[in-house]
């Protein structure tokens, strides 16, 4: 493998693993199992030979001294690259000389550099089903989680390579529109040209009212029934209606993702499958996969616990169709005509049983037809709550507008900014407060470990201490700050060698720049952005820590330029960290 590679522990477990298996006859089950260490330990720590001392029953400081006697004759465990020791029970320690690491950070110095050293997922196409709010309805706080965790996975994905297809899969062809047809024609309502906000309002008063009519009278259900059926038949008059709903909902969706730049490479709603309905019913019933009973349409997986009693419903007795139906159809597209080969839902932990049965069922009916099986997995997710520990709400006990809830953030980060920096002019005081104030939002979601519930805190999302967005964005703009005013002839730039790092507050710095990799790896293996906020954490605390103990600007100019480069590295890292998890940086604060 060429020197250096972009994951070191990947490499290490990749070499030291053949090695104990060819050199060292250790076997074919056995692995290195290569770790992060505690700095005391070293950079990594190989506990390879305790598993192997349990199956040979030697000791394993026997088997580790071996090992390492193998390991000091492969070339690429060069002496001036790393120091290997048998430590404790049989542990293989493992430090990386400072030459080492100023080699590492060289080849691996900027976003694009990694990028293209990062490529597990070449040639892998991954669609990516986030957000998918209803038309006719407001976004809300409970849109927040499935919007960022989605924006930041695709970000993740497309560092190692993956074709990502971002897609918004619109609510818009469901029971509601039945109920909001209706009360529409009982009001009047024609939906003449309005702002996208004050439609989706009057969208969602006219939903709620016909919505209360619906639970109290078993007429006024019957006509939403009908109401849908007829759209769903392709009413022309209904239909026209419809589409004037869409668009003001999708204009007004639009506006949110655009404060929180975030795009779709496809925004279908569930109608656009419509046409494919027949053919998944009939292919599930020819597969003997689905039951008829009185015109519903349901699949029963009886070998698979609560599902053997519990009907996975695809089609109404009344003929119309469900999230069930518009699933399977669009799983169907996403194979043969996007090329998916995963299929990744960003959708809550309340829709784990759907989602279960979507999976199985798919799983039979693509066996069964010869259809090309994608890898499928919900990414779930918890409830943002309030301090109370309750679902967070407005004070009329509404879920809060996502709108609402990203203008809050903004005033009140535009407060904090104007403290802190009067100075500034009122273009970049509000270009600033927009990225702290939506970025400590997405943050303070993301920095949660996402199968978790957690409580909402805006003194918490907006401080400039601890593990939050305005901490991380400041200690990036006083990175760029130091690169400013730094003299060029000391920057990396200017083409001299890097003396190598030395112990103390450099080597910790550095360490924990060779550690970014691991993190990305770690995030990637199951979609957890928690891991990486936390590593952009503890980063930019090593970073704090050096800069107080090392002078970086100094009448060593080997020193300066060692420093400095440390300070590069860590603000390539650090804001190329931020990006993927959705976040915009700012150079100045």
């Amino acid at each position: 493998m060429e020197w250096p590679p972009f994951d070191l522990q990947h490499h290490l477990e990749e070499h030291l693993t053949r090695v104990g298996r060819e050199n060292c006859g250790f076997g074919e089950e056995f692995s290195a199992q290569v770790q992060l260490a505690p700095a005391r330990f070293g950079d990594f720590q190989a506990n390879g030979a305790l598993a192997q001392g349990k199956r040979s029953q030697i000791p394993p400081r026997q088997l580790a001294q071996r090992w390492l006697e193998a390991v000091r004759g492969e070339e690429m465990f060069s002496p001036t690259r790393y120091e290997l020791q048998v430590a404790g029970g049989g542990f293989l320690n493992i430090a990386l000389s400072g030459q080492a690491m100023v080699e590492w950070l060289a080849a691996h110095g900027d976003g694009d550099a990694l990028r293209r050293s990062a490529r597990e997922l070449d040639g892998r196409t991954c669609v990516v089903d986030f957000s998918s709010p209803n038309s006719a309805k407001q976004m809300h706080v409970g849109h927040l989680r499935s919007l960022v965790l989605g924006d930041a996975i695709c970000r993740i994905l497309e560092f190692f390579g993956a074709r990502v297809i971002r897609d918004n899969h619109i609510g818009d062809w469901g029971t509601q529109f039945g109920i909001l047809l209706r009360q529409m024609a009982r009001e009047g309502v024609t939906l003449e040209e309005m702002e996208p906000e004050e439609g989706l309002k009057l969208l969602e008063g006219l939903y709620r009212r016909g919505f209360r009519e619906v639970e109290e009278s078993e007429e006024a259900l019957r006509e939403a029934r009908e109401e849908l059926v007829a759209l769903q038949g392709g009413d022309r008059a209904r239909l026209a209606l419809w589409e004037r709903i869409n668009a003001i909902s999708l204009a007004a969706f639009q506006q949110i993702y655009d404060l929180c730049s975030v795009h779709f490479d496809l925004v279908r709603g569930e109608s656009c499958y419509r046409d494919s309905l027949d053919r998944v019913f009939r292919e599930l019933l020819d597969c003997a996969i689905a039951e008829e009973d009185g015109g519903a349409l349901a699949v029963f997986h009886r070998d698979h616990g609560r599902f053997c009693t519990q009907p996975f419903l695809i089609r109404k007795s009344d003929g119309a169709s469900n999230y069930a139906s518009s699933d399977l159809a669009t799983v169907l597209y996403r194979v043969e005509r996007l090329g998916a080969d995963a299929i990744l839902y960003a959708v809550d932990a309340r829709q784990q049983d759907h989602f279960q049965q979507l999976f199985l069922t798919v799983e039979r009916w693509f066996a069964r037809m010869g259809y090309r099986l994608p890898e499928l997995r919900h990414i779930s997710f918890g409830t943002i709550c309030g301090e109370d520990g309750r679902a967070i709400r407005t004070r009329s006990g509404e879920p809060i507008p996502l709108r609402q809830l990203f203008s809050e953030a903004i005033a009140r980060a535009l407060a904090i900014v104007e403290k802190k920096n009067p100075g500034l002019d009122g273009e970049s005081r509000r270009r600033i407060a927009r990225a702290v104030g939506v970025g400590a939002i997405k943050y303070g979601d993301l920095c949660q470990n996402r199968t978790s519930d957690y409580a909402f805190s805006w003194d918490r999302m907006l401080s400039f201490d601890g593990n939050t967005a305005p901490y991380l964005l400041y200690a990036l703009a006083r990175l760029h700050a130091i690169a400013r005013h730094a003299p060029r002839e000391l920057s990396n730039e200017a083409g001299e060698a890097i003396s190598p790092i030395r112990d103390g507050e450099e080597r910790a710095l550095a360490r924990k720049l060779l550690h970014f990799p691991t993190t990305l790896h770690q995030v990637l293996a199951d979609f957890r952005p928690h891991l990486l906020c936390t590593y952009l954490y503890e980063l930019a605390g090593e970073f704090s820590s050096f800069y107080a103990a090392c002078r970086v600007i100094g009448p060593d100019r080997d020193e300066s330029r060692r420093r400095l480069f440390l300070c590069s590295r860590t603000r390539t890292f650090l804001q190329l960290g931020l990006e993927l998890l959705g976040l915009e940086t700012l150079e100045q604060m």
